[in-house]
């Protein structure tokens, strides 16, 4: 339960009441203002996973008590999800077409028109990446001998070049997607603080802003700033694949197992930091330290060192410094063999957290695929 999770995060007794009505300190007791009866059928969920409307309790007022404590209405058995989408299309036929509207974009297999947005998104989605990989080639980049006033008058001519119109009527589609999404989704404050609708965000902002920086900037020296600033945002298009993963549940799986696995990322980050304080500076010290009748110039200092050990550890061995003393290369076969070492020990712990991501989500893309109502925080 939401609601209860969140006095585990309470810091002070003023945050325990906005959570809460009503707290005890000396028996250390909690009290919520709400149904006691759908309160009792809500913990069977918790406990046997299971949950069905109270007897003789309006439908609405049990999913007032679920939206309360946390739970959403695909948590419902499919028998009471029906009778829940029933109520409220009679109820309320604005809220039926509203959540219709906002599963059609939050939902990609939700209905057939869900699935003609999605592809026609992501058929967006690889046009704009096409047209950015594009954009890099020599024919397509200003030239190099021209000067930075010249450069920024062809970025801004650029934009009224076929590739400018493409990633414009790009442009206008993601912001149109985003505009209708806030609009339909029904907790705005949640919609803003999603980490895809955040990426979202960045991927429309910097096309917005180049376009005003090359109608506004008239100065040589604001010309110079902004032709560098142009090319870092139109860069910063990049975050445009990421929108994929709205429509994908293994780019989704990804992102789920990263956060739920930040500890072991962390640990393994240390692991590689220690490793590679350690072997840097043992082979800084082989190779050019000390007099063993060589001096190997690509150890000359402890952070030119640190790409050796990076690229050994990881196994890639690009090659373009390599030890040369005996001594040295002792070392480097100890590091790879550290190397897979280390970076094998939390790989299990991130695995099994990524097949358990990868189910939930299946299992809630399931369950939401049979229910009007599913998600109705969100």
């Amino acid at each position: 339960l939401r609601r209860v999770s969140r006095l585990h995060g309470c810091l002070s007794e003023q945050d325990v009441l906005e959570v809460c009505d009503d707290y005890d300190r000396e028996r250390n007791e909690y009290f919520f203002d709400r149904h006691s009866e759908a309160f009792g059928f809500i913990m069977l969920y918790v406990r046997h996973g299971h949950l069905r409307f109270v007897p003789h309790m309006c439908e609405l007022s049990f999913y007032n008590e679920m939206i309360y404590w946390g739970l959403e209405g695909s948590h419902l058995d499919y028998c009471c999800q029906r009778r829940l989408d029933d109520r409220m299309s009679e109820t309320c036929t604005y809220y039926a077409w509203l959540e219709r509207m906002r599963r059609t974009f939050e939902e990609p297999t939700s209905s057939v028109a869900a699935q003609v947005l999605a592809t026609v998104s992501i058929l967006f989605v690889i046009v704009s990446m096409v047209v950015l990989c594009a954009s890099t080639l020599p024919e397509w980049r200003a030239p190099e001998n021209r000067s930075m006033e010249e450069q920024s008058r062809y970025t801004a001519e650029s934009v009224r070049e076929p590739s400018g119109i493409i990633e414009a009527i790009c442009i206008g589609w993601f912001t149109a997607e985003c505009i209708v999404r806030f609009i339909v989704s029904k907790n705005k404050c949640e919609f803003v603080r999603r980490p895809l609708n955040i990426i979202d965000l960045l991927a429309i902002t910097p096309y917005y802003i180049s376009v005003l920086m090359t109608v506004f900037t008239g100065e040589n020296s604001q010309l110079q700033r902004a032709g560098v600033t142009l090319r870092v945002l139109r860069m910063m298009r990049i975050f445009w694949v990421i929108k994929l993963a709205r429509h994908f549940i293994g780019l989704q799986t990804l992102g789920l197992t990263l956060k739920r696995c930040y500890r072991e990322m962390v640990m393994l980050l240390v692991f590689i930091c220690v490793a590679m304080a350690i072997f840097s500076a043992l082979s800084q010290l082989l190779e050019n330290g000390l007099d063993l009748g060589t001096k190997n110039k690509d150890y000359a200092s402890i952070p030119a060192a640190c790409w050796w050990v990076i690229i050994s550890m990881t196994t890639v061995g690009y090659g373009d410094m390599c030890p040369i003393t005996v001594p040295g290369r002792i070392l480097g076969g100890i590091c790879v063999v550290s190397g897979i070492v280390l970076l094998a020990l939390p790989i299990t712990f991130i695995y099994h957290s990524f097949v358990q991501c990868y189910h939930e989500l299946k299992f809630r893309s399931a369950r939401y695929s049979r229910s009007l109502s599913a998600e109705f925080l969100n």
